[in-house]
Parts: structure tokens; sequence; C-alpha cells
């Protein structure tokens, strides 16, 4: 409404100089007054004439560069994402820069925009570039990018817009863990039974290759994927079996409210680090999240099992209305026993025991990543809980933390 309202005193005042200059020449008359009354004539035109620039008409595409995590259109969060535009605008009508404005959309609703200039080359085309602020997990959406000129005045305004829709996703932010010494901890537990038949060992018969982690031996290198590559490569070996483990994500909205929220993001990065990890290693990975509805996804190995497991913790907020020992008893129907449980929460105290307590009558060992504000505080009386029932646990506040709390295998 205030765009039009000034667009109408504009015109208003380009028709009052007219009216002035036009009455100038009637009654004044000469060859001043003419001049500029043909002057004025053709300055009008070419404001009117601006109605046909072509920007209307304008169309362009869009290119992302610097996505990561080796996926297509797919970042880690964090990162900032660079996107190039480039705009072709068809006519002849002279512009002197063109206004970009770019719209981005993430899943929940949230927008973004961005706008740059160009000025337009001799065959009307231009490219800009722009680079997003660090974002957040999710999936966003470019909608549509508005073109925007003005003549050399400054004084009417002429929009154009083109669809460029492109999506890509943002992925939970996650570390290397190179030996993660809770798994093989938590398969000796009271239910090694039911697990350590299924623990990975391996056999001498080369299944691949790898990339190199830091601490492998020389004897496990692949020297002529190293030499044909360039970067250091490493043996991978065939497996007996597949160990099976299910991460448990505690979504509580109770636990992460106000200045908590963070760590619900870090709780999502613990569990996709180790959904990561464990699938490198070949381990049958699974995760169970409950909160408007149950999602599980049972353990299983492969590239698509990694990938259903990333896309759900892509949109999984904190948003279960009831504590974990209550969501576990909602899943009942989908966990069985035999598996090592690691759950990550913000929990602890009484209600986590419990939790654990439940898991472990199910036939799963039980383990524990917890996500405090300050790792390493001693003296919790539920901590002493732990150690006395055997459950291994870990504790992190930040996610740098990880690789180096599950090679120290643990409070427990």
């Amino acid at each position: 409404m205030k765009a039009l309202l000034t667009k109408r005193l504009r015109w208003q005042l380009v028709v009052v100089m007219y009216a002035v200059s036009l009455l100038y020449m009637l009654f004044q008359g000469g060859k001043t007054a003419i001049m500029l009354f043909m002057i004025l004539n053709l300055l009008i035109l070419y404001l009117l004439l601006g109605r046909w620039s072509g920007i209307q008409r304008a169309s362009g595409s869009r290119t992302f560069q610097g996505a990561a995590s080796g996926r297509e259109h797919s970042l880690s969060a964090g990162s900032s994402l660079d996107v190039s535009l480039q705009v072709k605008v068809p006519g002849y009508y002279p512009l002197p820069y063109v206004i970009v404005r770019d719209q981005l959309q993430r899943h929940n609703g949230q927008q973004l925009a961005f706008e740059t200039s160009f000025v337009p080359s001799w065959k009307r085309s231009g490219q800009v570039s722009y680079q997003t602020p660090p974002l957040q997990r999710g999936e966003y959406r470019f909608t549509h990018t508005d073109c925007i000129s003005y003549d050399v005045f400054g004084l009417f305004e002429h929009t154009g817009q083109f669809g460029a829709e492109s999506t890509f996703s943002v992925l939970p932010q996650t570390v290397p863990l190179r030996q993660w010494k809770g798994l093989q901890r938590g398969i000796r537990g009271p239910y090694s039974h039911a697990t350590a038949s299924r623990s990975a060992k391996e056999t001498t018969q080369i299944n691949g290759v790898r990339e190199y982690l830091y601490g492998d031996r020389l004897s496990r290198v692949h020297w002529n994927a190293t030499a044909k590559t360039g970067e250091w490569k490493s043996k991978a070996f065939e497996r007996e079996s597949l160990p099976r483990t299910l991460i448990v994500l505690d979504r509580s909205s109770s636990l992460y409210e106000g200045d908590a929220a963070g760590r619900f993001e870090l709780a999502v990065s613990a569990a996709a680090s180790m959904i990561e990890s464990g699938l490198k290693d070949d381990t049958a990975m699974g995760l169970l999240s409950v909160g408007d509805r149950v999602t599980m996804i049972a353990p299983g190995s492969g590239m698509e099992q990694q990938s259903a497991m990333l896309k759900h913790l892509t949109f999984v907020d904190s948003d279960c209305p009831q504590p974990l020992y209550a969501s576990l008893r909602s899943a009942d129907h989908a966990i069985g026993p035999g598996s090592f449980a690691i759950v990550v929460s913000a929990d602890a105290g009484a209600e986590m025991i419990r939790s654990m307590e439940w898991l472990s009558r199910k036939g799963l060992t039980p383990c524990l990543l917890h996500i405090a504000e300050r790792s390493g505080s001693p003296g919790d009386k539920w901590k002493h809980a732990f150690r006395e029932r055997g459950w291994p646990l870990f504790e992190i506040s930040q996610l740098q933390e990880l690789p180096l709390a599950l090679e120290r295998g643990g409070i427990a």
C-alpha cells in the first residue's frame, strides 16, 4: 500500500512538471521554452518505456558451491552455502543496474532474504554471488527470485520474477570416531549371551579400501590405492558377523527448553556421529526416536540405512511431551532384545535409572551418553548407581569431546 501511494505521488509530480512546462511554453514562448518542453517530453517518453524494459521477463539459473559431506546438495550443520545466480534480462531498454532478491525458506517456515546487485553487460546479463550465514540442520528451499530495476533518475521501480526452485538438506554436524570402546565394553554386559555372538571380528579377507584413520598400523595401509589417489588409504577387512546397536534419542521437550535448546542439537549431532561411525565399521545400527509419533528404524547396515537415519535426524525436534521412561514404554512393541542400546539424553537422576532398568529387563545392554551442561561433574549419586550396575556412562558438553569420551571407555 505504501509503495503504491509513493508511485502515485511520483506520477503526480511528473504531471505537475509537465503542466508547468506546457504553460511556460504557451505563455512565455521562445526557443528556451520550446527546448525545455521537448526535453521534458523525451524524458517522460523514457519513463513510459521503462514499463517495457524487459525486466518482467527476466530469467536465470542458480548454482551451488561448497556442498559438503560428499552428498549432492547437502551440507553439515554450521556450514555456509555459496550461491551463484546467472541472470538474463531480454530487451534493449537501458538499465543502469539490477537488484536481485533471493528467498530461502526452511522446512519449518523460517525465511532468509538475500539482496545483491549487478550492472548488466552489453548482452543484458550478469552474475551475482552471495554466501548464506551458518545454517541449522533441516531442509531448505529457494522459492523465487525477484529482479528490480529503476530508471536513471531513480523515480520508478520495475520488477520481474523468475522461479529457479532448488532444494538442499543441512545434515546434523558430525565428528569422526576412531575407537569406539563403548561398543566392545557394552557387549560384555549382563546380556552378553545375546549380543556377544554378534560382535564384529575382522577376518583376513580384504573387503575393499577405506579412508586412513589416525593410528592405523602400517600393515593396514593400502599402498596401491594411496599412490593412485594421493591420499592415505587403509585396507578394509570382512567381518565374521555384525553387532546390533540401537541409538535411543531422548526428545523430551522439558529437557531442552530455553537456553538448553543447544543441548538437543548436541544430542542429535552425537547420535549422527555414532551412526556414521558404526555403519562405517559394518555395525548394524538402528534408531529409536519417540516424539509426536514413534520412529523405529531396525538395526541394519548399508548406505540406505544410513540415509534413512540421517534424514530423520535432519528434521527431528524436541517435541515429546513425556519423559524418556514413558516414551520407551510407548515403543515397547518396536524394541526387541539382544541389542546394545545407547541412550542419548540430557536427563539424569532417578528417572534415567528407571529407564535403564527397563531396557535391561527387555533384554538389551544399556549405555548412556549424557549431554551435560559441563562435563566431568563428580559427586552425583545417580552416577554411582551406574557404576554399581555396570552400565557404561559417557558424558560430553561439546561435540568435539565425543571421540575422546568414547576412547576413554566411559565413567562406569
